[in-house]
């Protein structure tokens, strides 16, 4: 019998060949007992790395660098550990679960003003993929805000909307180049992006695209639970592939219903190729803030006759 591919498929399959990467924010745990947590994970050797963000390293036997870095955002200005992957691949998200798990275990803590950050491999989004993410996160962005409990003050700050100027310009000027998404961006021809520049953010954030070669997911809450943690990523990966595999986007913002986010946030997971028992959990984590019913929208026939 001949298996037909669907979409879900092939952004399945695109979504586990992007690199990426993951920066955890935690507070309650030194830096240096940070990094010796994630060593009892991936072996290798702890070493102090340097006075610039008072970072200690994990060097694996692969070669690969975990850091752990201060963070002076944090709550606990003296026991915080950023902890910061090195470039990842899909296989390795079992191994990151494991490393919450010891931070976790040593002592690590999260409060709000903590969060999470997904990093996608920048390499892999030319001008129209990049472009095809912004309008599709935009369209989305109110219910997956709303699905992932971010609160009102790091929306406010460190995780702000879509720029609705630069959708209108890039809607307005279709840039077909990255030279030309960098002019929609910062609003000229930015050739040296400062690491600390206001545009950095967003919850989706493209600055990152010309500082340091990855797209920014910012939109996580804190947490050190390995499983939500593992669902964030395969969200952001998901989102990813859809911009990667599209033909094309639509920008319009849709309106957030909150008596039906659960299942329209299912509907739209499902749409990213989340599909099936290998997403279960993450469909499990990612719902999970939001009241009704995932199967029915608005209610089952039953209790709609009752009512």
């Amino acid at each position: 019998m001949t298996t037909t591919n669907t979409a879900a498929d092939t952004q399945v399959a695109t979504m586990k060949t992007i690199r990426w990467g993951i920066e955890v924010e935690t507070i309650g745990l030194e830096r240096e007992k940070a990094a010796q947590a994630i060593q009892s994970v991936v072996g290798g050797t702890v070493r102090y790395a340097g006075t610039s963000y008072n970072t200690w390293e994990c060097v694996a036997p692969d070669g690969r660098v975990w850091k752990a870095m201060s963070d002076a955002s944090l709550s606990d200005r003296v026991r915080n550990a950023e902890m910061v992957s090195p470039i990842l691949h899909y296989g390795d998200i079992e191994t990151l679960q494991q490393i919450i798990r010891a931070l976790r275990a040593a002592g690590a803590k999260v409060d709000q003003s903590c969060g999470i950050h997904v990093h996608l491999d920048g390499a892999r989004f030319d001008a129209v993929s990049s472009i095809r993410l912004v309008k599709t996160f935009n369209k989305q962005e109110a219910l997956i805000m709303h699905a992932l409990g971010v609160c009102q003050s790091r929306r406010a700050s460190f995780c702000k909307d879509v720029d609705q100027g630069f959708l209108a310009r890039i809607e307005r000027e279709k840039p077909s180049t990255l030279e030309a998404l960098n002019v929609a961006w910062y609003g000229y021809h930015n050739v040296r992006p400062a690491h600390y520049c206001s545009t950095r953010y967003r919850a989706l954030n493209l600055h990152a695209l010309w500082q340091k070669g990855t797209i920014e997911f910012r939109m996580f809450e804190a947490t050190l639970h390995a499983g939500k943690v593992k669902a964030y990523v395969q969200l952001a990966l998901a989102l990813g592939a859809k911009a990667i595999d599209s033909k094309s986007a639509v920008s319009k913002r849709r309106t957030l219903n909150t008596a039906t986010a659960k299942y329209d946030f299912r509907v739209v997971l499902l749409g990213l190729g989340l599909v099936g028992e290998e997403y279960k959990t993450a469909r499990l984590h990612l719902l999970g803030r939001l009241e009704g019913s995932a199967s029915w929208k608005h209610g089952r026939p039953a209790q709609r006759e009752a009512a």
